[in-house]
């Protein structure tokens, strides 16, 4: 498939009318860019290197985010346990997105996101408004939901052997990362149980969209916050 370039994040844009199956990659939510705003002023010490001295493959956002959690663990700047694997998608699974939380212990969390013409790392409100929708004109099933996992958790679970990057005759459809695959000693490949909502299945946990932008971020009225975007 065409993908879009590099860009504000959001799955809320206009959908098929029918589930279809899922996209090879988490470049299905990278509309076209749109001018960042401003980052306010702050104290705030960034907990990886600027963005172009980050580990990055283009349509792997799952492994990028994997790599910024080693990269933070190695460091023992912040401690791990502040750290989330944020999977963004829906019931219907028709696209997906994976983005770095901090729960900073100072006054506002921050996004890292490698995909985004935004600040890096962007404050959480920021990001909500500038990246994200809101899912009420869309199907029940295509309203956007958060599988959150925290960072040590996802660093021992994930693993994927890039095999939903190949096409039907073995192919790659983008070029995969460098390095080796990611592997766990119990498996090569349960990419499939990060990008369900299934709250039965994987590991973390799963909520709808404005539930997480309440929870990690200031403003207290998220339809507000997006009136006329």
């Amino acid at each position: 498939m065409a993908v879009p370039p590099r860009g504000r994040v959001s799955s809320g844009k206009a959908q098929p009318a029918a589930p279809a199956a899922p996209s090879t990659s988490c470049a299905a939510l990278t509309p076209p860019p749109r001018p960042a705003m401003a980052l306010p002023a702050a104290a705030y010490e960034a907990a990886v290197p600027p963005r172009p001295a980050c580990a990055y493959t283009s349509c792997y956002c799952e492994e990028n985010v994997w790599k910024l959690c080693d990269y933070i663990r190695s460091q023992h700047q912040y401690p791990l346990e502040e750290f989330y694997a944020v999977f963004i998608s829906n019931d219907s699974r028709m696209d997906y997105h994976v983005i770095l939380l901090h729960v900073s212990s100072g006054k506002q969390n921050f996004i890292y996101d490698l995909d985004t013409v935004l600040p890096f790392p962007c404050p959480f409100d920021v990001y909500s408004v500038e990246a994200f929708r809101l899912d009420d004109s869309l199907r029940p099933e295509f309203h956007r939901k958060i599988r959150m996992i925290r960072a040590d958790l996802y660093l021992k679970t994930f693993a994927s052997d890039r095999s939903h990057m190949k096409d039907a005759n073995g192919k790659w459809q983008k070029p995969p990362p460098s390095y080796p695959c990611i592997e766990t000693a119990d498996s090569k490949m349960n990419l499939d149980e990060f990008i369900s909502m299934n709250p039965k299945v994987g590991w973390g946990s799963v909520f709808p969209l404005p539930d997480f932008v309440h929870r990690f971020g200031r403003q207290t009225d998220y339809s507000y916050s997006l009136e006329g975007q």
